[in-house]
């Protein structure tokens, strides 16, 4: 897997998408493919398992299409996913004890089509130079 400077083209309008994703929200891995034009959620979820970005990427904030926790950092279960429900509550996104849903399912983040999509794209353009920038500092030869 191609990491830093060498991320792909694809991971990087994942990256870019994600970063349009507030604090205290979250999406899920069908929501962030959708968003891109891509139609498998599990390249979504790769993607994001190689995130070298993390948390100025916030891949914390992508959940599984049942509101549930999903995965994080390549893993399904254990102290990782305890991570990231510690990562979202710190941003007051809960889960309920009983389900393992999402408590509150209004912090879903709705990405908007349509006219207001040139407007989305200059702050995705923003986001691009930020990730591009990192990859500027982070790579090494």
């Amino acid at each position: 897997m191609k990491h830093h400077g060498n991320i792909t083209d694809f991971q990087r309008r994942v990256y870019v998408a994600l970063m349009d994703v507030p604090a205290g929200r979250v999406t899920t891995y069908g929501l962030l493919a959708r968003q891109i034009g891509c139609r498998s959620s599990r390249a979504v979820g790769q993607a994001l398992r190689h995130n070298p970005f993390a948390p100025r990427v916030p891949c914390h904030r992508v959940i599984a299409s049942d509101l549930t926790a999903g995965g994080f950092a390549g893993h399904a279960a254990g102290p990782e996913i305890e991570r990231k429900r510690r990562l979202l509550a710190g941003e007051g996104v809960r889960f309920d004890a009983t389900t393992g849903r999402l408590a509150e399912p209004r912090r879903v983040h709705v990405f908007y089509h349509g006219k207001v999509k040139g407007v989305l794209a200059s702050v995705s353009n923003k986001h691009f130079k930020a990730i591009r920038d990192l990859e500027l500092k982070t790579f090494k030869p």
